[in-house]
């Protein structure tokens, strides 16, 4: 990787900044940690003599970056390469007063590392919306949620205007905000070159836009979390004040030892010069007001039909207090008694994510999806299963077929008791179902 020196505009401010100072400078020219989240409803870490991130209860270290490409535990969605700073989140919702089944927007979801701590956090508990404006990486975001396998999970695909007409409706309300990516420094070049004091302007204007455009969605007394990964104060400290100043609202106190106190007290900092982190801001604000029963009206007739789950059965499906919704030809699983709030969701926004997608109904049954093999809370321990080597493993994550014996019909298929997928076994060959937009593309051998 090219050498690409820091702005030379970065360096001078850092360098007059008494709470940075030169040792960030010098920590960025450090090598970064390497840090993942191990998805606790698919079992232990598949690595051993891992060290622990204390502020995240299933973070940890890892000693150097494998190729995870080439790990089919990864794409199984066992667990998820996460920055070690961006972690803070886990200790920060773990101490909010949130309702028992809280209702969580993750604003500015992709690629998705944020939604899947969220997802884990909930347990199955509540609902969860990730959304993301882009579509490309909207479908990373659909793709990385679907892998780690949470029915009472959505992803939206919404500028954040679009959430006009969802009034007090999230108890908690996630924007880890477009920024300058001041601390993407250390491990991406083109954060580098695309730095600039213009920037960092354009940013913190349009993080103030992003946070009012969905104000009025978080209920009274809910909890706004906002974050970055940069250190400057005008899109962090300053647009926090900015904040406070336009709404009904106050910081809400946290306790992160291990994170540096923001300017003037105001939110934490995880800087690399302190921490094994890369550079990540945040602040938690609560919203003032009473709650009031709110009516959001749908903006276009319900196209879901909610299915009677002891009138429907599939020897697939094991869990029995999953709420069933049919979409056109397709079934979907959501969280028991949350019809009718994703069903108004989905009359307002465009979702791209519906829960666990089981399957198409065709004349000749179900023809399951990929996100059922990944949701252990939904696939049955009955379905059928093929055991892989490492090596068919990574020839079926690229979408090859090889001699493979088993049951004929629709098998999944697993590597170390992680399922990556389903396949339909014709005898004497079999045709992958893995799609094709998540196929390796490297060589593997």
């Amino acid at each position: 990787m090219k050498k690409v020196d820091l702005p030379r505009a970065f360096i001078e401010r850092v360098s007059k900044d008494s709470f940075l100072g030169d040792s960030l400078l010098e920590a960025l020219e450090t090598e970064q940690p390497v840090a993942i989240r191990i998805n606790s409803s698919k079992g232990n870490s598949t690595f051993t003599g891992l060290e622990e991130i204390p502020w995240s209860k299933n973070g940890f270290y890892l000693k150097e970056r494998p190729v995870f490409t080439l790990d089919p535990h990864f794409h199984g969605g066992r667990y998820y390469p996460q920055e070690a700073g961006s972690q803070f989140i886990d200790s920060i919702l773990r101490q909010l007063d949130l309702p028992e089944e809280p209702v969580i927007l993750d604003l500015c979801a992709a690629p998705g590392g944020k939604s899947t701590l969220i997802a884990d956090f909930l347990q199955g508990k509540g609902l969860l919306l990730a959304n993301e404006v882009i579509q490309n990486r909207s479908k990373i975001l659909k793709e990385n949620l679907t892998k780690w396998g949470a029915k009472n999970s959505l992803v939206s695909n919404n500028d954040p205007a679009d959430f006009d007409g969802l009034k007090s409706t999230f108890d908690c309300i996630l924007i880890d905000a477009p920024c300058s990516g001041e601390g993407m420094f250390r491990k991406d070049p083109d954060a580098r070159n695309e730095w600039s004091e213009e920037s960092v302007n354009l940013c913190a204007s349009r993080q103030k836009r992003i946070v009012m455009d969905v104000w009025d969605s978080l209920k009274p007394q809910g909890f706004l979390i906002y974050s970055t990964c940069t250190f400057n104060a005008q899109e962090n400290e300053d647009n926090i004040r900015w904040i406070l100043e336009q709404t009904d609202s106050k910081i809400h106190e946290i306790n992160l030892p291990f994170a540096k106190t923001g300017r003037d007290g105001i939110g934490y900092y995880a800087l690399p010069s302190e921490l094994k982190t890369e550079g990540f801001y945040v602040v938690v604000i609560q919203k003032s007001g009473e709650e009031r029963a709110q009516k959001n009206k749908n903006k276009k007739k319900g196209t879901l039909t909610r299915l009677k789950r002891e009138a429907w059965h599939h020897e697939w499906i094991g869990d029995s207090k999953a709420d069933l919704v049919q979409w056109n030809n397709y079934v979907f699983a959501l969280p028991e008694g949350s019809s009718e709030l994703v069903e108004m969701l989905h009359s307002q926004l465009r979702i791209i994510k519906l829960g666990t997608e089981l399957g198409e109904i065709s004349r000749k049954g179900l023809i399951p999806h990929e996100a059922l093999v990944f949701d252990p809370g939904i696939l049955s321990a009955e379905a059928p299963d093929i055991s892989l080597t490492y090596e068919q493993a990574l020839h079926y994550l690229k979408g090859e077929t090889f001699s493979l014996e088993g049951k004929q019909g629709f098998n999944t298929v697993s590597f170390e008791g992680t399922k990556l997928g389903w396949i339909k076994h014709l005898g004497n060959r079999f045709n992958n179902l893995f799609p094709k937009e998540w196929r390796i593309r490297m060589r593997i051998d």
